[in-house]
C-alpha cells in the first residue's frame, strides 16, 4: 500500500526522483495550457510530467477533467504511434482513445516511456529481429534473449490520477481533496485496471478494440492474450494483402526456452539477465 505524507504524496517519491513542481498534478499553475487542432476539431490540453526513472512519462489533460472521465495510459510505441507500423494494435488503440477523448471533450492521456514493455527500443529491435529470424512471437524471443517479458510497472501513472484534482463539477461525496475518484479506463490489460484500482479509485474498464491490420498483428495481439492475459476477441485470420507477400513469416507461440535456446542466441550479443535489465524480475 502505497504511503502518503501529511501533503498526500508518496513518501517514496523522492527516491524515485520524482516530485518536483511540473509533478504537482494538482497544485501546479496552468502555465501549460493550450489549444491543438485534431483531425479538424480544437481541443484544449494542458501538460505534467511524470518523472521517474523507470515508468515516467507526460499526462495530458483534455478539456475540463471531472470525476469518471475518460482515460487512456498508453505505452510508448514508436513504431505503431509514430510510423503507424501494421505489425502490431499500439497506434490504433492510441488513435481510438484520443477519439473517445475528443467526441467528451474531455479526459486524459497518460503516455509512458516504457517502449519495448520497458526494455528500450533496442531490445525490442532484437526481439523482433528474433522473432524473424526463428519464426516465434516476442514475448519467447524476449525470454531467449535473456529479457523479462514485460517490466513495466502502471503504479506511478495510478498515483498520478489519484492526485489529479478535477477541473470540472464537484468533488464525489467521499473525495478527499486530493484527486480523481472514478475513472472510466480504456483499455485490454487488467494490470491496468488494478494498478488504478490500488490506489481507491473506482475503476470501469472500457474495451478498446481495434480489428487487427495484418495478420502478423493478429498473432501478436493473440500472444498478448496468451501471455498478459489481455482482455481481447480471438479475430479471424487477416487475409493476406498484396504487400504481404515479401514478410517473413509470422511469428509463432513456441517456447524455445524448452528447445535449445542458447543455441539460437545471434551472435554479438552478451549475456544478460531480467534483473540487470528491469531492475527486478517480480516486476514481470
Amino acid at each position: 500500500m502505497t504511503a502518503l505524507d501529511e501533503t498526500g504524496h508518496d513518501v517514496h517519491d523522492a527516491a524515485h526522483g520524482i516530485g518536483d513542481a511540473t509533478d504537482t498534478e494538482g497544485d501546479a499553475a496552468d502555465d501549460t495550457a493550450h489549444r491543438i487542432c485534431r483531425k479538424g476539431e480544437q481541443m484544449w490540453v494542458r501538460v505534467r510530467e511524470l518523472h521517474d526513472v523507470h515508468d515516467g512519462g507526460t499526462m495530458l489533460m483534455f478539456g475540463e477533467v471531472a470525476d469518471g472521465c475518460l482515460v487512456r495510459i498508453h505505452s510508448r510505441c514508436l513504431y505503431g504511434d509514430v510510423l503507424h507500423s501494421e505489425d502490431c494494435d499500439c497506434g490504433p488503440e492510441l488513435d481510438k482513445a484520443m477519439d473517445m477523448i475528443q467526441a467528451e471533450g474531455a479526459g486524459v492521456l497518460i503516455y509512458l516511456e516504457q517502449e519495448g514493455r520497458g526494455h528500450g527500443l533496442i531490445a525490442k529491435a532484437r526481439g523482433l529481429r528474433f522473432s524473424e529470424l526463428h519464426g516465434v512471437d516476442t514475448f519467447t524471443s524476449y525470454r531467449s534473449l535473456h529479457y523479462s517479458p514485460d517490466c513495466r510497472s502502471y503504479e506511478r501513472a495510478a498515483q498520478a490520477l489519484r492526485r489529479l484534482v478535477p477541473t470540472a463539477g464537484r468533488p464525489g461525496p467521499q473525495s478527499d481533496g486530493r484527486g480523481l475518484q472514478r475513472v472510466r479506463l480504456l483499455t485490454n490489460n487488467p494490470e491496468k485496471v488494478a494498478a488504478v484500482a490500488a490506489t481507491g479509485i473506482a475503476v470501469e474498464r472500457i474495451p478498446l478494440i481495434t480489428a487487427p491490420r495484418s495478420e502478423r498483428a493478429r498473432l501478436y495481439m493473440e500472444s498478448k492474450r496468451a501471455y498478459r492475459g489481455h482482455l481481447l476477441p480471438d479475430f479471424p485470420t487477416v487475409p493476406a494483402g498484396s504487400d504481404d507477400a515479401e514478410r517473413p513469416e509470422p511469428p509463432r507461440p513456441v517456447d524455445l526456452l524448452t528447445d535449445g535456446a542458447p543455441d539460437l542466441m545471434p551472435t554479438g550479443l552478451p549475456e544478460r539477465s531480467a534483473e540487470t535489465l528491469c531492475g527486478s524480475a517480480e516486476r514481470a
